[in-house]
Parts: structure tokens; sequence; C-alpha cells
């Protein structure tokens, strides 16, 4: 694993943290030396990492977080202050993929991908704000997809929660930076992790057929991305990135 050393001493918060990208996210951010607080709903999966995490040296906390409500992050922020106290690199991951045909209709489905993907972005956003402007130099990672860009058969929904996550990113920038803070907007293509768990069984046939045409990246290659942009000079801020595994196009 490459050694970052800008990212010792300083205080992150990786949201879906409880598996995949979040999760390398969070390993990688701590053998660097960085305190790391582990938000997600399945508190057992981000306590059980937080303590491999503290056992090999590093520093990390376990706070269980609903990103689509105001109350849990509100205590979450309350959670990570007592322990960290303020928080210089934001990792907004969390998010969720539930594909199906617009023409099916389910509001359900398209409430929660809203309000986890973009609304819950938002949310922790706001809710370390203060955090992120105050003195010093600070980094706010938003994760998106290359689907902000693409057309996938049943995803509509899905892609147009990321294309708003990568446009917002870019607004951010323009009210960020002069205030310090580093945006970053993170578009990911085919990555192994347990995203594709919510996906139901008949909307399976076409992401099973894609991920056989290639070798997707792993999430521990994806983690190391967002150690190695958080780690250039304060002054250098990679705003976009899109990675793809080689054989995807």
């Amino acid at each position: 694993m490459t050694n970052y050393e800008n990212l010792a001493g300083r205080t992150a918060v990786v949201t879906g943290a409880a598996s995949g990208i979040g999760a390398a996210t969070a390993r990688v951010l701590a053998s660097n030396g960085a305190r790391v607080a582990l938000l997600a709903r399945r508190l057992d999966r981000i306590t059980e990492l937080a303590e491999k995490i503290n056992a090999d040296g590093g520093q990390a906390i376990a706070v269980a977080a609903d990103v689509t409500s105001d109350s849990s992050i509100a205590a979450a922020v309350s959670a990570v202050h007592a322990a960290f106290g303020r928080v210089d690199l934001l990792v907004n991951n969390a998010g969720v993929m539930l594909p199906r045909p617009v023409t099916e209709g389910n509001f359900a489905e398209w409430q929660r991908m809203v309000d986890t993907n973009f609304l819950g972005l938002l949310r922790v956003t706001q809710a370390f704000n203060d955090d992120l402007t105050a003195d010093g130099p600070a980094d706010l990672v938003n994760i998106s997809s290359v689907g902000a860009h693409m057309t996938f058969p049943e995803y509509d929904v899905y892609v147009a929660t990321k294309a708003a996550v990568t446009h917002l990113s870019n607004n951010l920038r323009a009210t960020y930076g002069p205030l310090g803070v580093r945006v970053t907007n993170i578009e990911p293509g085919m990555v192994a992790t347990e995203l594709v768990d919510h996906v139901r069984e008949e909307g399976k046939a076409f992401l099973d057929e894609y991920v056989a045409s290639m070798q997707p990246m792993s999430a521990d290659e994806l983690a190391d991305i967002v150690a190695y942009t958080t780690s250039r000079p304060p002054n250098v801020n990679l705003r976009q990135i899109m990675a793809l595994p080689t054989s995807q196009y």
C-alpha cells in the first residue's frame, strides 16, 4: 500500500463505511495516520471494522448513522466531535442502487435513492460545514458514478441521482474553494462491492452480463484514489476523477 504522509493527523468522516468503497477508504485513511469516524446504519459491521483498525495501530470510532435522518446525523456529529474534534476530511460515500424501469413507477424506491444518494449527501455536508470551513485546509469528497454521464437500462433514477451529485460537486467547488475547502467528485465505473446486493433478481441479468464482460476494480483500488487525492498539497485540487476498469468503456 502506498504511504500518503500528508494524511497523518487529519480527522476524517466516511459515510457508508460498513462495506465496499466506504470500508476500504476508512482503512486506507487510518493506515496513513488519519483519525477516522465510520458512519453507517449497520453498527455491528462498523464496530468490527473500527476494532480491526485500532488493533492495527490506527484510530477509528464507529458511529451508527442514517444519512436520511436529521436527528441521526446531528447525533453523529456530536459523537465525532466528542471523540476527535474538528473534521477536516469528509467522504460522502453512502448510496443505494435500486434498478427498475420507470414505467413500473415504484415511487418508494425512487424516494429511497434520492433521499440517500443526493439529499443524504447534502445533509451530511451541511452538518459538517462549520468544521470544513474552519481555519485550515479541508477536503470534501463526493462519490458519484460514471453513470452520471451514461445510459444504463432500468437504472434511470439511480444514474439521475449520481448526475445530481456530479453537478452539485461542481457548484460546491465554487462555494467552498475560496474558503480553503477542496471539493473532489469521483465517478467510479464498475467496482466489486455489496452495492449490487440491493438489486432485485429481475434486474440482475443486465448487471451480471455487464460485470462478466470486464474485470471490475476492487474497493481497495478506488479507496487508494481517495487517499491520493486528499493527500496532495493544499493548493492542488483534483476536482473530477473518472476511474474505470481498463476494459470498461
